[in-house]
């Protein structure tokens, strides 16, 4: 069901929603959080897609807040319920704030419209200010969203971090790891349990999970972490190859696909693995299941970081290391 709301107020929203729990026969009961996702007029049907279908692991109101230019002379609220078969688990309300009620706090435009007692979370899943948990509407939330991949610099927006952190932050190009991360550290709790000397990390120059992954294997390895962006024509998308270096021989953990993985190991067969990459609903799945701050994940982004150095030639590195 959807419900159109011309020229409304929040008032108003909030009372519609109540009556179209009880002609639809919709209940709010068993709604765990209110996600709040701030993302520009034509880009919203994606993300309002990845959150309905996270909504199925994680029932919760979806508010979806789109601020229009404020050089137009009309002034004015237009906003849209979405419940039942157009909402998955969740309740949609879209918000397009036109004029001058756009420069209003964006936390006054949403106030009304949480859910009471439950937890806050904002996702900027494109356009984001420098310091989210400044912004009005980062200020009454229990976890901050962003993505690094849609920035039109994404090596800079994640050297920048760590500078920017406040507990409870966090970015979809860290939740993108969690496949890599979990294999490593399956590879590292298996005999012979030789320390490893040197890591190498390469990835394609658009992925800012490359530089995520070698700041998080500097910090919880505490070795030399050799990394660099391959050229498009070499690798397109996405982290390529990481290789542990042991007395012994080097695990290699690469990709020849985007969607599988060798492993190689000393005296062992090599394993095809599954690794396809993760899509947006999977990251927004996992980053609503907990929503107490990620203390790795600041860890990384300013201890890990700070350890880690800048990005070397991958070219260069790999002729010199054969």
């Amino acid at each position: 069901m959807i419900v159109d709301l011309p020229d409304t107020t929040v008032s108003k929203i909030s009372r519609a929603l109540v009556s179209v729990r009880e002609e639809g026969g919709a209940v709010a009961l068993g709604r765990v959080l209110t996600l709040i996702i701030i993302t520009r007029l034509g880009a919203e049907e994606a993300v309002i897609e990845a959150a309905n279908d996270a909504s199925r692991e994680h029932p919760m109101r979806v508010i979806v807040l789109m601020i229009g230019d404020g050089a137009q002379t009309d002034s004015c609220l237009n906003a849209q319920i979405r419940v039942g078969g157009d909402a998955g688990a969740s309740e949609v309300v879209t918000l397009h704030v036109v004029g001058d009620a756009g420069r209003a706090p964006l936390e006054s435009l949403v106030t009304g419209l949480l859910l009471p007692d439950a937890p806050v979370v904002v996702w900027w899943p494109d356009e984001t200010p420098p310091v989210t948990a400044k912004t009005s509407i980062g200020r009454i939330a229990q976890r901050r969203i962003t993505d690094a991949a849609t920035k039109p610099d994404p090596t800079a927006w994640v050297a920048g971090l760590g500078a920017s952190y406040a507990p409870g932050d966090t970015d979809l190009s860290w939740t993108r790891l969690t496949r890599w991360r979990e294999q490593l550290a399956a590879i590292l709790d298996q005999p012979p349990y030789e320390p490893v000397t040197a890591v190498t990390v390469r990835g394609a120059a658009d992925s800012p999970s490359t530089a995520l992954l070698a700041a998080w294997l500097r910090l919880a390895l505490d070795v030399p972490v050799d990394w660099a962006y391959l050229p498009a024509e070499e690798w397109p998308h996405g982290i390529k190859s990481v290789s542990l270096h042991r007395d012994s021989g080097d695990i290699v953990l690469e990709r020849p696909s985007s969607d599988v993985a060798i492993l190689t190991q000393p005296e062992q067969p090599s394993h095809d693995l599954a690794f396809p990459r993760r899509t947006l609903r999977e990251c927004l799945a996992e980053e609503l299941r907990r929503l107490d701050p990620d203390v790795l994940y600041g860890r990384v982004i300013t201890e890990g970081w700070e350890l880690l150095g800048p990005p070397g030639n991958a070219k260069a590195q790999d002729e010199t290391r054969r």
